[in-house]
């Protein structure tokens, strides 16, 4: 048996990542490049990301991998448009960033190491045992090629609005792409568990409060 457990938390240190990595970031630069100009809004979200960094180092709580590569992303984002001294550049280079997400997990799919499955790490516990199984790879596989058709939509997205002017790329940026990510999500979780519950000899049972010591089993 698979438990998964705390998924309420599990949720919720989802929703936190995206708002230090996308939706604070985004509404800072959109209300200071309109009230203060395109320097002090990039300053702010760079001054945002080593914030969010900091307070999680000081408060000792953990700096999963998709947290360092989100502000990662956002440091250089920020800073190259600083360079250029370009809003523009800004809102663009996500679009390559969503483009080489798909590379990254449609070729990890075509090579038959998902990243998938070490993204999962960071979000749910689960025995390493489990990743050896053949159809749960499989699962892996297929949840990283949805990610990858994800993340081709989401820049497409982002090119379409931009053609409405900055901020509109912003709002693309902060509001529908993090709602694009929650819906992928929802999907692939739900595929995942669909297809995981259909592996003979595997059960899943969900936990949506934290127990009192968080324990993952693999079957017998």
């Amino acid at each position: 048996m698979i438990e998964i457990p705390h998924l309420r938390g599990t949720l919720g240190h989802a929703l936190v990542i995206a708002l230090e990595t996308v939706v604070i970031p985004s509404v800072l630069l959109a209300l200071l490049l309109h009230f203060a100009g395109l320097v002090p809004g990039l300053a702010a979200v760079l001054g945002w990301a080593v914030f969010v960094l900091g307070a999680r180092r000081m408060m000792r709580r953990d700096l999963p991998r998709t947290l360092l590569l989100s502000t990662a992303m956002l440091i250089g984002r920020a800073s190259v448009a600083l360079i250029t001294s370009s809003a523009v550049v800004y809102v663009l280079q996500p679009v390559l960033g969503s483009v080489l997400m798909f590379l990254i997990f449609v070729g990890s799919a075509a090579l038959g190491k998902p990243i998938t499955a070490r993204l999962a790490r960071d979000f749910v516990r689960l025995p390493a045992e489990l990743f050896a199984h053949r159809t749960v790879n499989r699962v892996f596989v297929e949840v990283a090629l949805m990610w990858g058709g994800s993340r081709l939509i989401d820049a497409a997205m982002t090119i379409g609005f931009l053609h409405w002017g900055v901020e509109a790329g912003l709002l693309s940026r902060g509001l529908l792409s993090g709602l694009l990510t929650a819906l992928t999500i929802a999907i692939c979780a739900g595929y995942g568990w669909r297809k995981l519950s259909r592996v003979p000899g595997l059960t899943l049972r969900m936990r949506w409060r934290k127990p009192a010591e968080a324990v993952a089993v693999p079957a017998a």
